[in-house]
C-alpha cells in the first residue's frame, strides 16, 4: 500500500487546526465563565461587606443609645431605618452620593459612621476632610437630647470643672460620663500637675448656638460638648496646620485617653481641628472600639462585640430578624 505523504500531512495539519480551534474556543468559554464567576464573587463580597458594615453600625448605635433606639426596620424599597422610642424612624443610608460639605449639612447614619475614629495616638493633623464624628445626624441628636432650646434646657444638670458649674445634658448618661472624665482627670492632676495649664480653666459647655458660618446647631447647643482651656492654635480657622501640630503634640495624651474611655471624641483628631473640644459621641467610640478591617472579615458579622452581654445579644437578635 502506497501512502500519499502530501495528503497525509494535509489531513494531520487540518486535524491539528481543528483541535487548536476547539481548545481555544473551550478556553474562551471557560475563561468567560471564570470571569463572570469572579465578578459575581466580587460583587457578592462588596455587598456582603456593605451588609456587615451596616449591621455593625446599627449595633453600635443601639449600644450607644439603649433607651432611645427600640428597633430596626427594612421597608419594601430596601431602605433600612432605626426606630426611635418616639416611633420616629431615621434612615441608615439614603443612597445619595454626597460631597464632604453635603455630608456635613445633610448626612445620614452611614455618612456619620463612615470614618473610623482613631483610638490610637496621632501626632499629625488628619488628612483633608477626615473628621470622624464631625458629621452629625441632627434628627438623632434631637431625639436623644432635645428638639428645642426649651427641651434641651430641661435636660441639663451641672458638672463642676475647676470649681465652676457647667451645664451638661443628663440624657443618655452624658453628664455622668463628663463627671467621670473630670474626676479621673483630677486624679491625673495629682501625679501630673503640669497638665493643669492645658485643661483649666475650662472654656464652656452648653450654649444654644449655631456653628459659626453655618445654619447648623453646634453640639454645644445640645449640651454634649465641652471645651477645655483655649489656645490660639486650637481651631482650624485660627491657626495654620503647622501651628496646630505644635499644639497637638504638646497636648496631654493621658487626658485624651480619659475622655475617649468615657465615650468622648477629641477635635484634635479632625482635619478641621478643634483641639480644645471634646464631644460626647458614644456611637463613634463604640464603632471604633470594635472595628475590624475589611480584609479581616470573620463570621459572624458581630465578631468582636461583647456577646457575653445580654443586652448586646438582644440587639443582635433584633437586627438579624429585621435584616436577614
Amino acid at each position: 500500500m502506497v501512502i500519499n505523504l502530501s495528503k497525509f500531512r494535509t489531513k494531520v495539519l487540518f486535524c491539528i487546526i481543528i483541535i487548536v480551534v476547539l481548545s481555544f474556543g473551550i478556553s474562551i468559554v471557560f475563561s468567560w465563565e471564570v470571569l463572570n464567576d469572579n465578578e459575581s464573587k466580587i460583587l457578592d463580597s462588596e455587598f456582603s461587606l456593605y451588609e456587615r458594615t451596616m449591621k455593625r453600625d446599627i449595633l453600635s448605635l443601639m449600644m450607644a443609645y439603649p433607651e432611645h433606639i427600640t428597633g430596626v426596620k427594612k421597608r419594601d424599597d430596601g431602605k433600612v431605618y432605626i426606630v426611635m422610642n418616639s416611633g420616629n424612624e431615621i434612615i441608615y443610608d439614603d443612597g445619595v452620593a454626597k460631597s464632604f460639605s453635603e455630608k456635613i449639612y445633610n448626612g445620614d447614619l452611614q455618612d456619620m459612621l463612615e470614618d473610623i475614629y482613631p483610638l490610637w495616638d496621632t501626632h499629625k493633623i488628619m488628612e483633608k476632610n477626615i473628621d470622624p464624628g464631625r458629621i452629625r445626624v441632627y434628627s438623632l441628636l434631637k431625639e436623644v437630647y432635645g428638639d428645642s432650646e426649651k427641651k434641651v434646657s430641661s435636660n441639663l444638670e451641672n458638672v463642676f470643672i475647676g470649681g465652676s458649674a457647667f451645664a451638661f445634658n443628663k440624657s443618655n448618661n452624658a453628664s455622668k460620663s463628663l463627671k467621670k472624665a473630670i474626676d479621673e482627670t483630677y486624679e491625673l492632676l495629682k501625679v501630673k500637675p503640669e497638665i493643669y495649664q492645658h485643661i483649666l480653666p475650662a472654656n464652656g459647655t452648653y450654649n444654644y448656638r449655631f456653628i459659626a458660618g453655618t445654619n447648623l446647631l453646634s453640639p454645644h447647643a445640645f449640651a454634649i460638648a465641652v471645651d477645655l482651656k483655649s489656645d490660639s492654635r486650637d481651631y482650624w480657622k485660627w491657626a495654620t496646620p503647622e501651628q496646630a501640630e505644635e499644639r497637638l503634640n504638646s497636648y496631654p495624651r493621658d487626658v485624651v485617653k480619659i475622655f475617649e474611655k468615657n465615650n468622648f471624641i477629641w477635635g484634635g483628631k479632625w482635619s478641621h481641628f478643634d483641639i480644645l473640644h471634646f464631644e460626647y459621641r458614644p456611637e463613634i467610640i463604640i464603632k471604633s472600639r470594635y472595628f475590624i478591617e475589611a480584609h479581616e472579615i470573620i463570621e459572624p458579622w458581630y465578631y468582636g462585640y461583647p456577646v457575653d452581654n445580654e443586652d448586646v445579644l438582644g440587639y443582635i437578635k433584633i437586627i438579624e430578624e429585621a435584616l436577614d
